[in-house]
């Protein structure tokens, strides 16, 4: 494998894409080794291939919103690779969407089902649409317009998109609805539904309680807990609420969460009532943590600052790529943090993981970390093909079992001679080595 000119050539097919980059120079650099001494990678050309997404859509979805004005936004699916199951990855509704972002999701998408080890290739889809702002109605026209489209290109046993940011489980069911009515079908060709009618328990929830899990086996690993751990979580949506659950049930304390408009410092804890608060500002959807310091008095709000400033041991990002940067880490490290865990994918920036990795503190990558969420989405593509429903205690132990799994992989292929863990190297590896051999046992298509 020759890295130089893999990554010539990368960025030479892929201008003005950085976060496609991005994600793919971090795969390549730390499976560069582990390539190299299986030659059977290079004779496939398995890293060549595993570069180029097989498929990349993108549509024109024109929509009416409440004052009969009509707008055009475009929408994007990104089918990476279906070496191991059907296309499998969120929508994301956001103004950053583009065929960069989306490049990047499907190919981080890819590695991250294959090490839930359950059948699924990776994807990605979404649109430029912001949801700020839109009624009800206007939410559910563009849904409904946006499927139009997409539904042409998946299928239960092809691709089986999820929600994401921006799209939650209100706007699964629209787009579900519009489905439903184009292909005569009830079928599970998307995850996250509500539980009226296929979806799973604990979906809201699986990415912030998997990210949970998989710390408790980095703590663990190192012999140590959550007990006395001051933590700051980062985000504002169902994976952060799912995070600070779950730490409340284990008995971590979080004295930090944030929002687009700043963060929250509560030394008392985020707990009890706090943690359903934060579900009742989610479900506002005006984005914002401030009224949280308004309904307890004891709490601060620092406007347009983000909690990384803060003396804690644990790091969570939940938000968006590339939110924790290199100043951040730097901060971070000079308060005496020990774990870092990116919930959010790819949410913190290359140089920002090296530093941390330097200074040897624990970081979890988000194709590790936040595979929860894809996870259950798995789970409910199960419960779906079996015509049954699990209980919650069914699921959340599946999901546990699977994190748990995740992290073995990682410490096996990511503990180095010093015996520090390197998750990044452990993830990519495993990731890698599942969709590569599928790969090679499928055959070359002449």
């Amino acid at each position: 494998m020759d890295l130089k000119k893999i990554l010539a050539d990368l960025e030479a097919n892929n201008p003005a894409q950085p976060l496609y980059l991005q994600a793919a120079k971090e795969v390549l650099e730390t499976i560069e080794d582990f390539v190299n001494k299986n030659p059977k990678y290079d004779k496939y050309a398995i890293v060549e291939r595993l570069l180029e997404p097989e498929r990349i859509i993108q549509f024109k979805i024109t929509w009416v919103d409440d004052n009969g004005k009509i707008h055009v936004n475009r929408g994007y699916r990104v089918q990476h690779n279906m070496a191991i199951g059907p296309y499998k990855g969120g929508i994301r509704f956001h103004p950053s969407v583009n065929v960069d972002s989306m490049k990047f999701l499907a190919f981080e998408q890819t590695f991250k089902n294959s090490l839930t080890t359950l059948p699924m290739g990776g994807g990605k889809g979404g649109s430029d649409f912001d949801p700020q702002g839109k009624s009800e109605n206007e939410m559910m026209r563009f849904c409904q317009s946006f499927m139009t489209e997409l539904q042409k290109y998946i299928g239960p046993e092809t691709d089986v998109p999820a929600g994401d940011i921006g799209v939650g489980a209100r706007e699964v069911g629209f787009m579900y609805g519009q489905y439903k009515r184009i292909r005569d079908e009830h079928v599970g060709v998307l995850t996250g539904k509500s539980l009226n009618w296929g979806g799973s328990l604990i979906r809201p929830e699986a990415t912030g309680f998997g990210s949970i899990y998989f710390l408790q086996a980095m703590l663990k690993a190192k012999k140590d807990s959550l007990k006395g751990k001051k933590i700051a979580v980062s985000g504002f949506g169902n994976v952060a609420w799912g995070a600070v659950l779950k730490l409340e049930e284990l008995g971590g304390k979080v004295i930090a969460i944030s929002g687009p408009d700043g963060y929250i410092l509560d030394e008392d804890g985020v707990t009890g009532d706090k943690v359903d608060y934060m579900r009742e500002l989610l479900a506002t959807r005006n984005n914002v943590v401030a009224p949280y310091a308004t309904k307890y008095p004891k709490a601060k709000f620092i406007a347009g600052k983000k909690p990384w400033e803060l003396k804690v041991d644990i790091a969570i990002p939940c938000a968006i790529q590339n939110e924790l940067n290199l100043d951040d880490a730097k901060q971070l490290a000079a308060n005496g943090c020990q774990y870092v865990v990116e919930t959010s994918n790819m949410g913190c920036t290359a140089d920002a993981i090296y530093y941390l990795q330097s200074k040897k503190i624990s970081f979890a990558p988000g194709k590790a970390a936040n595979a929860g969420g894809v996870a259950t989405s798995g789970l409910e593509m199960t419960q779906n093909s079996m015509k049954l429903s699990w209980r919650r205690e069914e699921v959340d132990e599946k999901l546990h079992q699977i994190m748990s799994s995740i992290h073995e992989n990682c410490l096996k292929y990511g503990t180095e001679k010093d015996g520090y863990i390197n998750y990044v190297k452990g993830a990519n590896i495993a990731g890698f080595i599942k969709v590569a051999d599928a790969m090679i046992e499928q055959g070359v298509a002449y």
